[in-house]
Order: structure tokens, then sequence, then C-alpha cells
């Protein structure tokens, strides 16, 4: 399901060439604050890749939603408890 979103909303992003430099700048609008800048669009766009994955997780560690992309919502179970507690029965 990851790879799936991954994909979806890389299929959002948006390219341009920067006019100063010349470099290729990428975003992925639906999620806030990722976006990539490199010499090719080619390193862009798997830079761009890269900086979504670590902003799900980071997004995943703080407990905070991720958008809804092509009808593709993921959502994160509480699961620290039963892993407490499975660690402290088998500590016994």
């Amino acid at each position: 399901m990851l790879v799936q979103y991954i994909r979806a909303a890389l299929r959002h992003a948006r390219y341009e060439i920067l006019a100063d430099d010349g470099s290729f700048y990428g975003e992925v609008p639906e999620c806030n604050g990722v976006y990539a800048n490199a010499t090719t669009l080619e390193d862009c766009r798997e830079q761009l890749a890269e900086v979504l994955e670590e902003w799900g997780f980071f997004r995943v560690h703080q407990h905070l939603s991720l958008p809804v992309i092509d009808g593709i919502e993921l959502t994160v179970k509480e699961v620290a408890q039963c892993l407490n507690s499975v660690q402290s029965s088998h500590r016994t």
C-alpha cells in the first residue's frame, strides 16, 4: 500500500525549469513541504520520491495524518502498547 501511495502522489508532481540556473524543481502540492531540486529531471524525480518517502515516515512518527491521494488513505494504528506487552512477557 505504501508503494501505491507514493506512486499516486508522484503522479501529482509538478515540475518546472528554474530560470535562474536551469535546474529542475519538483513538488507534490498535496504534500506540504515535499519538493526537490536537481540539475536533471530524472535526478529531480528520484530526489522527490526520496523526500516523499521520508516525509511520510516523519508524519507517521509524529502521529500526523497523511492526505488521501487518488482514493488511497494511509492510516496508522497504535501498536506500541501491543509491542510493549509482548516485550514485557518475554522478560519474565
